[in-house]
Formats: C-alpha cells, sequence, structure tokens
C-alpha cells in the first residue's frame, strides 16, 4: 500500500525544519520505527521513525531543504494493513521507542523564543498548518493577477502587499522552489536597510567570515520575528532578597544531604514564579488567532547552559510543587540537557518562560519573548549594595542582598498594571523569605 510521509509534529512552537540525513534511500526495506531521516530544529535533534514495514520508495524533501511541520518528506510501499495512524500524527513520535532517543537539543538562548515560525495572527491566517502547505505550489503556476492565483499562499501574499515587495522577483527558498514568508521577511528587511544606507556593507579582505549553522539561521530568524511580531514592551523593579540569602546559606548542606539534590536561587524562585503565575494568569497565556488563551497549566521553562549553547527545558506542573520537588525536578532536566539526552516532553508545553541571566553576571537587561507565551521573567545577579531601611518611620542605611528582575511582555496581553501587579507578586513572595521560613 503505497503512502505519503509527512514530518511529525514535536511542538506548538515548531513549525519547520531541516533535513538533516536520509539514513535510508529509495528501494530500502525498513521495519516499523527504523529512523528513516535525521531532522534538525531549533528544539530538538531527531530522528522520524518508519511508521510501518514495507519499502522507501521516494525521497521528496532532500538533505539542506527547510520544510514546513506536516509537510510531506517522503513516499513509502507499505505491507497491507501495516499502517494504524499517519505519521504526522503527535500519537506516531509519542508512542514510537525512538521518542526517547532524540540527540542533543538545541534551543535558541533564553532571551529568544523557543522555537518555531509564529502563528501570523496580524494577517489573519486562520490555520496555522495550511498555509505552509499551500506555499509548496510553485511560483511559476500560471493564473490570474493575483499572487494567490500565481501560487503564493495567502499569508506570503497579504505579508508581500504589506511591505510593497513584488513576488514575482523573489527567489524561493522553500520546497520545489516555493517562495515562503521567510523569504518575505528577508526581502524586507533588506530593502529596509538598503533604503537607510544606499549600499550593501561587504566583509573586509581581513575579516572572519563564519557560515551560520541552520540551528543558529533559525534561532537568527525566529529572534526577528518575535520583535517584528510581538508588541514586546518591559517592566522592571529590584527586589531585596537578603531572606532568601540566608535561608539557603543556613539550609544548603541539610536539605542537600537529606534529598541529594543541590540547593540553588533557582527552584526557590520558581517556586514563588509559580505562585505568581497562579494569582496572575494573564501572564501564563498565549496569543493564538487573535484570542487570548489562558493556560491552566504552569509549565515553566527554565534556561540551560549546555555544550551546544542554551536549551530551555520545561518543568511541568510547577505551581503546587514543593522545593524540593522543583529541586529534583530542576537536577534531571539540567542534567539531561548537558548531556544532549533530553527527551520531548522535556521541551514540549512550556506556558511561560524564567531567563536567570544573573548566573552570567547580568545585573540588567530585557529578553525577547518565548512564542507564542505571553512573557518572559528575567532575574539578574545578587549584588550586596547599601540600601535606606525604614522601620517605624526611622531611616537606615545597610547592607543588603539586591536582585533586579525585568518582565518582558506581549502588549496585546498584558497591560502595564497587570504586569506590575505580577512583578509585586514576586517581589513580595521574594521578600517574605526569612530564617525562620519553612520551606519545603
Amino acid at each position: 500500500m503505497a503512502f505519503e510521509i509527512e514530518l511529525p509534529h514535536v511542538g506548538e512552537s515548531v513549525t519547520e525544519a531541516v533535513i538533516g540525513k536520509w539514513l535510508k534511500q529509495p528501494g530500502d526495506k525498513v521495519e516499523k520505527y527504523d529512523p528513516l531521516v535525521e531532522v534538525i530544529t531549533d528544539k530538538v535533534n531527531m530522528d522520524v521513525p518508519s511508521p510501518a514495514v514495507g519499502i522507501l520508495t521516494r525521497i521528496i524533501a532532500e538533505e539542506g531543504d527547510t520544510v514546513p511541520m506536516g509537510a510531506v518528506i517522503a513516499e513509502m510501499d507499505a505491507a497491507e494493513g501495516e499502517v494504524s495512524t499517519p505519521a504526522s500524527e503527535p500519537t506516531a513520535a509519542a508512542e514510537s521507542p525512538l521518542a526517547s532517543r532524540i540527540g542533543a537539543l538545541v534551543q535558541g538562548a533564553n532571551v529568544g523564543p523557543t522555537g518555531g515560525e509564529f502563528l501570523d495572527t496580524s494577517l489573519a491566517a486562520t490555520d496555522q498548518t495550511a498555509p505552509e502547505r499551500a506555499e509548496t505550489v510553485s511560483a511559476g503556476n500560471s493564473g490570474g493577477s493575483t499572487g494567490r492565483q500565481k501560487g503564493f499562499s495567502p499569508v506570503v501574499t497579504r505579508l508581500a502587499a504589506q511591505h510593497a515587495i513584488d513576488l514575482n522577483r523573489l527567489t524561493g527558498t522553500g520546497l520545489g522552489g516555493r517562495v515562503t514568508k521567510k523569504d518575505v521577511l528577508a526581502a524586507a528587511e533588506t530593502g529596509a536597510s538598503s533604503a537607510g544606507s544606499g549600499t550593501v556593507p561587504e566583509a573586509a579582505l581581513d575579516d572572519q567570515i563564519i557560515e551560520p549553522t541552520p540551528i543558529r539561521k533559525m534561532i537568527a530568524d525566529h529572534m526577528v520575528k518575535s520583535m517584528s511580531e510581538i508588541p514586546h514592551a518591559w517592566s522592571a523593579i529590584e527586589v531585596d532578597v537578603t531572606g532568601m540569602v540566608e535561608w539557603r546559606t543556613a539550609n544548603k548542606d541539610t536539605f542537600e544531604a537529606n534529598n541529594r539534590v543541590r540547593l540553588t536561587y533557582l527552584p526557590i524562585t520558581l517556586s514563588v514564579v509559580a505562585d505568581a503565575l497562579k494569582s496572575n494568569p494573564r501572564i501564563n497565556s498565549s496569543w493564538i488567532e487573535g484570542n487570548i488563551i489562558l493556560k491552566n497549566a504552569v509549565n515553566v521553562g527554565v534556561a540551560v547552559a549546555a555544550a551546544e549553547g542554551l536549551v530551555v527545558p520545561v518543568v511541568h506542573e510547577a505551581a503546587g510543587s514543593t522545593i524540593v520537588e522543583l529541586a529534583g525536578k530542576l537536577y534531571g532536566v539540567v542534567n539531561r540537557a548537558r548531556s544532549g539526552s533530553m527527551t520531548l516532553d522535556d521541551v514540549q508545553g512550556g506556558t511561560f518562560t524564567l531567563n536567570n541571566t544573573g548566573a552570567l553576571g547580568s545585573v540588567w537587561g530585557g529578553a525577547i519573548i518565548n512564542h507564542p507565551q505571553a512573557a518572559i521573567l528575567t532575574t539578574e545577579a545578587i549584588v550586596k549594595r547599601p540600601v535606606i531601611v525604614s522601620v517605624d518611620g526611622t531611616d537606615s542605611v545597610e547592607i543588603r542582598s539586591m536582585m533586579n528582575i525585568c518582565l518582558s511582555f506581549d502588549h496585546r496581553i498584558v497591560d502595564g498594571a497587570e504586569a506590575s501587579d505580577f512583578l509585586q507578586s514576586v517581589k513580595s513572595g521574594l521578600e517574605a523569605i526569612s530564617l525562620s521560613s519553612d520551606l519545603r
């Protein structure tokens, strides 16, 4: 039985992947769950398994091609009755033994999006997959005078009209030479820079030119799109974390001996942030097709420095978890991230991101929102400095441990007052911690 093999979806924010290496060739016989091809996204590098026993008959997406999730990448002749679930359905990857055999994960720096091409709600697209699939039609098809009639997708057509770009002059980089949203956005950006300078700068003879990896190119595109498609706003405050520092210092050794896991400031901060998200649901939401989706689950992505770069694994069900539980979850995902052995579950379902640039020594900064989330919180380095403290109307100067926190938020979803409420919830939660606190 002949059927098409589609690129499986691996997460709500991952919409395209680069074909890395075909592990099977046309004419090869494959068993069910045999790896067919290596694919690269800005979240995971993984093998796509065969959904059935049969013979690979045709490769459609060549190595190096960038293709949308759900696109047809190959054709196969399967044994009768072998195909029960289309390869494009998420359950195919989830049930496969290969679901846990994911190689090194590469994540856009935690100041950037968690990955995936964004749903372009400003262009009123009603379906996240259909416009991408429509772009596979060759731009050279005959038709009437409109871009859509010539084979361009509605999203591409409207985006080109927005930026006054002639689609017939673009060279498509998609499958079959299709013109994609990325091509239009690149043309718009080039046009803007050219209009400002009149010339395109070139590398000098003694400059070093580095060819970005496919993943780095994805990250770059997604960062640009995040800033261009999401109306960012920022709000920042300082927090007195003297009590938290004192509590950790006093309890660190006992905590680690009893629970066999490191006690850093991160699980304590994560606990406070998760509770604040429950109290401020707008911050734990997404903008999807013109609607605000309030997330019931609180799944917080946390930045981790790994060999392949910064990754953002997700701590699921963070709200309501104890400090011990959060420390254990963080220990697990951090180790898997650094060893390149994370699973799909480790990177899926994030509803909010905690960006700890304080570990890098940063004291002030604003992050780029991880689409499609509504906000990202940056916690900075804890620094001792003199602070004016008022007690019973009397002011004095004391040395306190202070930390700056900054919330980057989607202004379509969150207003300044709501952002301030959330930050104050985090501030009050952290400042309530003292030596006598019973943190579990």
